[in-house]
C-alpha cells in the first residue's frame, strides 16, 4: 500500500516468535536435564561424602587444628541428623563445606563431656 512490502512480519511479532522459540529450547534442554539426572549408590554417596570431609579436614589442617579426621568431621556434621534423619545431599555438603572450626571445636568438647572415645 504506501510503497510496503505486505509480506513481511511487524519487528514485534518477530520478537514474540524469536522469544517464543528460545523458550521452547529452554524447556527441551530442562527436560533432557531431568532425564540425564544421575543417582548416585550408596557406595558413590558415602564417597561423596568422604571426600568433602577430607577436604574440610585439610581446610582445619590449614588452620591449624592437625589431629582433625574425616570421621570426626561426619560425626559432628551428622549429629545433628539423628533427631531429624539424614537431609537431602544438598544439604549434607551444605553443612559439611559450612562448618566452622569453632562449631567442630564446640562438639568435640561437648563430645568429651558426653564420654565419646576419640
Amino acid at each position: 500500500m504506501n510503497g510496503e512490502d505486505n509480506d513481511q512480519i511487524p519487528a514485534e511479532l518477530e520478537d514474540q516468535e524469536s522469544e517464543q522459540a528460545e523458550e521452547t529450547v529452554t524447556e527441551e534442554r530442562e527436560a533432557e536435564a531431568d532425564d540425564n539426572e544421575t543417582v548416585l549408590s550408596e557406595y558413590e554417596l558415602n564417597e561423596v561424602i568422604e571426600n568433602l570431609c577430607l577436604s574440610k579436614v585439610d581446610e582445619f589442617i590449614m588452620l591449624g587444628y592437625e589431629h582433625v579426621s574425616g570421621k570426626d568431621i561426619w560425626d559432628c556434621v551428622s549429629d545433628k541428623y539423628r533427631k531429624t534423619g539424614v537431609p537431602p545431599l544438598h544439604q549434607i555438603v551444605n553443612d559439611i563445606l559450612s562448618l566452622k572450626s569453632t562449631q567442630f571445636m564446640n562438639w568435640m568438647t561437648l563430645s568429651v563431656y558426653k564420654g565419646a572415645q576419640f
